[in-house]
C-alpha cells in the first residue's frame, strides 16, 4: 500500500512538469517560427523581388501565415479533442519546422507565402493543445502562473530568433569559410547573403526534434482521457455555438482577435521601421527584436497575476487602454532610431503581448473539458483571420504613407480601443472551476 500511494503522487507531479515543459518548448518554438519572417521578410523580398516594392508582399505573407495559423488552430484543437492532447502536439511541431525549414529554397515569393501558411498550420494547432494540456493538469491555483508562462515562451523564441540573427551575423566570415570547405560556391553563396536568411529558415527545423520529448515522456491529460471514456458523440465545430456557449464564442474571438491584429498589424512591423530609421545598419532589427521580447516576457507573466488578483475583466481592460496610450506615444511623436526607440518599444512590445499571458488563462474557462482545446483553438486563432486582414491593410497603408510605418501602425492600433469597450460584455470567471 505504501509503495503504491507514494509512487502515484510522484506520477502526478512528474506529469505536471513534463506536460508544462512541453508546453513551454512548443510554444517557445511557436514564438521563434513567428519572429523569423519579421527579421528574414525584408532581406528576403528584396532578393526575390529585385528590389521593387516590398509592402504588399510582405502584406499577404504575413496574412497567409495568419489564416494557417487560424485554421490550425481549430483541426489541430479538434484533433487534439479526439486523438489525445500529446498526440495532436507530436503532428504539430512536425508541421511547424519541416515547412519553416523548406521555406530556405524558396525563389519566389509565392512560393515562400505557400509554405509559410503550411508552416502556420501547425503553429497555430500548438497554441491550443499546449494550453489545454497544462490547465488540465495543473491545479487551478497554478492556473495563472501558467498561463503567463506559456504566454511568455512565444517571446522567449522572439528573442532567441533575434539572438541567432546577431549569432550569426557576427560569425558569417568563419561560416562562409566552413561551408565553402564543404559545399560547392553558389550554396554557399545562397546561404550567407542578404543577411543569411535562408539559413536562418533552415536552422528554423530544429524544433522537429521536441516530437520525439513529447511522443516518448509526456503524458496525457487524464481529465481528457476520463471525459473521452463518458463521450458518446464526438464534439464539431458546431457544438461550440450551442447549449449557450454561442456568447462565450464569439466573444472569446473577438477579445482575441483585438490581441492579434494590434500585434501582427502594428507591432510586428516595428523591426522593419527600426532598420529604416537606422540607415539599414546591420543587426538593427534583431537588437529592437530582442527589445520588444523582453518586455514581452515580464507583461505576459505579469497581466495574468493581475488578472488572477483582480479580475479577468478589469485586467483586459487595463491591457487595452494601456496599449492604446503606448502605441500613440510610439507612433505618433517624431522618433528617431536610440536608446529612447529600443525604450518604447520594450514597453509597447511588453504591453501588448500581455494580453497572450491573459488569453491562454481565460480561454480555457469558457469551454467543457470535451471541447476545450478546440474551443480554445478556434477563438484564439478566429482572432487570425482578422489579424490577416489587418495585416493586408497595414500592407497597402504602408505603400500609401510611402513607407512611413509610423504613420500605419498609428492607425491600426486604434484597434484596442474596441478592445477597452468589449471586454464589459465578455463572462467574468475568475474563482469558477474550469467546465466539466
Amino acid at each position: 500500500m505504501s509503495s503504491t500511494s507514494s509512487q502515484a503522487p510522484s506520477r502526478l507531479e512528474a506529469a505536471k512538469w513534463l506536460a508544462l515543459t512541453a508546453a513551454i518548448l512548443g510554444w517557445m518554438f511557436d514564438g521563434l517560427e513567428m519572429g523569423i519572417f519579421p527579421l528574414v521578410g525584408k532581406p528576403a523580398l528584396k532578393e526575390m523581388l529585385g528590389g521593387a516594392p516590398i509592402g504588399t508582399w510582405f502584406g499577404i505573407i504575413i496574412a497567409v501565415f495568419l489564416v494557417g495559423a487560424a485554421l490550425g488552430g481549430v483541426l489541430l484543437g479538434w484533433l487534439g479533442d479526439r486523438i489525445g492532447r500529446t498526440r495532436a502536439m507530436v503532428w504539430s511541431v512536425l508541421a511547424y519546422s519541416l515547412f519553416s525549414g523548406l521555406a530556405a529554397f524558396v525563389q519566389a515569393p509565392w512560393q515562400l507565402a505557400i509554405l509559410r501558411f503550411l508552416a502556420a498550420l501547425g503553429m497555430g494547432g500548438q497554441w491550443a493543445l499546449g494550453v489545454a494540456l497544462v490547465m488540465e493538469i495543473w491545479p487551478s491555483n497554478s492556473r495563472p502562473l501558467m498561463a503567463g508562462i506559456i504566454g511568455a515562451s512565444a517571446n522567449v523564441g522572439f528573442l532567441l530568433i533575434a539572438l541567432l540573427s546577431l549569432g550569426l551575423t557576427s560569425v558569417i566570415t568563419t561560416l562562409t569559410q566552413v561551408f565553402g570547405a564543404i559545399l560547392p560556391a553558389n550554396w554557399v553563396t545562397a546561404l550567407v547573403q542578404n543577411g543569411s536568411w535562408r539559413l536562418l529558415m533552415i536552422l528554423s527545423a530544429l524544433p522537429a526534434l521536441l516530437t520525439f520529448f513529447i511522443r516518448m515522456f509526456v503524458p496525457e491529460s487524464e481529465m481528457w482521457e476520463q471525459s473521452s471514456k463518458k463521450q458518446v458523440a464526438k464534439v464539431s465545430i458546431g457544438n461550440l455555438f450551442q447549449n449557450g456557449l454561442a456568447k462565450s464564442t464569439l466573444l472569446g474571438a473577438a477579445l482575441g482577435a483585438v490581441a492579434l491584429l494590434g500585434t501582427w498589424g502594428s507591432v510586428q512591423w516595428i523591426p522593419a521601421w527600426a532598420d529604416k530609421l537606422s540607415g539599414k545598419t546591420p543587426g538593427v532589427s534583431a537588437v529592437v527584436q530582442m527589445c520588444s521580447a523582453c518586455g514581452a516576457i515580464v507583461f505576459s507573466i505579469g497581466f495574468a497575476l493581475i488578472a488572477e488578483k483582480l479580475n479577468r475583466r478589469i485586467a483586459y481592460f487595463a491591457l487595452a487602454l494601456i496599449s492604446l496610450v503606448a502605441c500613440a506615444i510610439l507612433f505618433r511623436i517624431p522618433m528617431e532610431y536610440g536608446a529612447g526607440f529600443r525604450f518604447w518599444t520594450f514597453l509597447v512590445g511588453g504591453i501588448t503581448a500581455g494580453f497572450y499571458g491573459w488569453l491562454p488563462l481565460y480561454l480555457p474557462e469558457l469551454f467543457p473539458t470535451r471541447m476545450r482545446a478546440m474551443g480554445s483553438g478556434f477563438t484564439f486563432n478566429a482572432g487570425r483571420l482578422f489579424a490577416a486582414g489587418g495585416t493586408l491593410v497595414s500592407g497597402q497603408l504602408l505603400n500609401y504613407f510611402h513607407e512611413d510605418f509610423a504613420k500605419m501602425c498609428s492607425v491600426i492600433s486604434l484597434v484596442y480601443l474596441v478592445g477597452v469597450i468589449l471586454i464589459w460584455f465578455a463572462p467574468e470567471t475568475k474563482g469558477k472551476p474550469l467546465p466539466e
